[in-house]
């Protein structure tokens, strides 16, 4: 059973929502703003007086036929919300209100860390903007009013790996020495038995806990996100935004995990290998002795456009750092239109040159 949550304003009550741009908590109503401890401080106090009607109304949940969909009751109007199964905040269709299914963020499912929002929406706007209007060939209805208004701040689920590592690393190092005497040119050259062992320390592995396919090609192309900057996990965070919930598990990545640290490991003994002309590798060995895994949400600004051949297209921005990724249509019409006008250039410049021959 999942709760659903919507973080009030204690000044009016109106709903709150994150704002990138001072870190804090806006009441579009009332105007005030929060901090994260005000909100909690707040909040305790009112669970305390009201836990019988607040535990009554966390519990309106419950599963549609569609194994793959839920279906949760707005606690600011009744509305129903029908949300996919990895789904973790959103918002109400018909009040507008953020909410926050907190039941699917609890437990093992409770996040480590969360990145915020440091981009705000209005920047995110500006910026989409900004690079659809440099391709030439994009449809106009891609970037029109209608999708701007589609543009969504999406938290998205990562396993984040912290690791210790010891690796080994034996192989033949050659060092060529070349010579004139004369008309002779001699060559020598050095065999050398190569040892490196050591303790490697690697931060930061990122790995995706999404399965949705089209959702992990937005967030790949928009990496790296500064996983030093994320702040202990709130559902305050996710007030204003959409979010995932993970659906890979750690265990799911082991074999992925222990190759790609095997590799990073190989690649620092092998960058102490200097001196020699060449360096053949012959025997490797990798052992992971430490490994800390982080469940954390890293935010994201999507757009997605469905064309006329179903195809579905996107425009994704780091909500840290604007770094941006999309894959994007191209209008047939206005890439025609391009081509006449090439080719009426190239008629007239053929014309003029064989007027004047």
């Amino acid at each position: 059973m999942a709760d659903v949550i919507t973080h009030h304003c204690h000044n009016c009550g109106g709903p709150l929502t994150f704002n990138p741009s001072d870190q804090k908590f806006h009441c579009d109503y009332c105007l005030s703003i929060f901090t994260v401890e005000d909100i909690e401080k707040f909040e305790a106090k009112e669970t305390a007086t009201t836990v019988e009607d607040t535990t009554a109304e966390a519990s309106s949940f419950e599963t549609t036929d569609d194994s793959e969909m839920d279906l949760f009751l707005c606690p600011s109007c009744g509305a129903q919300i029908v949300t996919d199964h990895t789904t973790a905040a959103t918002y109400c269709y018909f009040c507008h209100n953020p909410v926050v299914l907190s039941g699917r963020l609890t437990g093992e499912f409770l996040p480590n860390k969360v990145l915020p929002f440091k981009i705000d929406r209005e920047k995110a706007i500006a910026g989409f903007l900004a690079w659809t209007k440099k391709k030439r060939f994009v449809p106009k209805d891609f970037f029109n009013q209608e999708q701007i208004e589609k543009m969504t701040g999406v938290y998205f689920p990562y396993w984040v790996i912290d690791a210790e590592t010891n690796g080994n690393l034996t192989g033949s190092g050659t060092s060529l020495r070349v010579w004139v005497i004369g008309d002779i040119e001699y060559t020598e050259t050095k065999v050398y038995q190569v040892f490196r062992k050591g303790t490697a320390k690697i931060r930061q592995l990122t790995k995706n806990a999404l399965t949705k396919n089209l959702q992990q090609k937005m967030v790949e192309g928009v990496q790296p996100f500064p996983i030093d900057q994320a702040v202990d996990f709130h559902t305050e965070y996710l007030s204003g935004f959409q979010a995932e919930k993970r659906d890979i598990e750690i265990i799911e990545l082991a074999d992925q995990i222990q190759h790609e640290l095997g590799e990073y490991t190989e690649d620092l003994l092998r960058d102490t290998v200097s001196g020699y002309t060449t360096f053949t590798a012959k025997n490797k060995s990798v052992a992971i002795e430490k490994q800390d895994n982080h469940y954390m949400l890293l935010p994201v600004w999507l757009v997605t456009y469905q064309a006329a051949d179903k195809k579905t297209y996107y425009y994704a921005m780091n909500g840290q750092t604007g770094k941006v990724s999309g894959v994007l249509p191209i209008s047939n019409n206005r890439l025609g239109l391009f081509s006449t006008g090439i080719f009426a250039g190239i008629l007239a410049l053929a014309m003029i040159v064989g007027y004047f021959l």
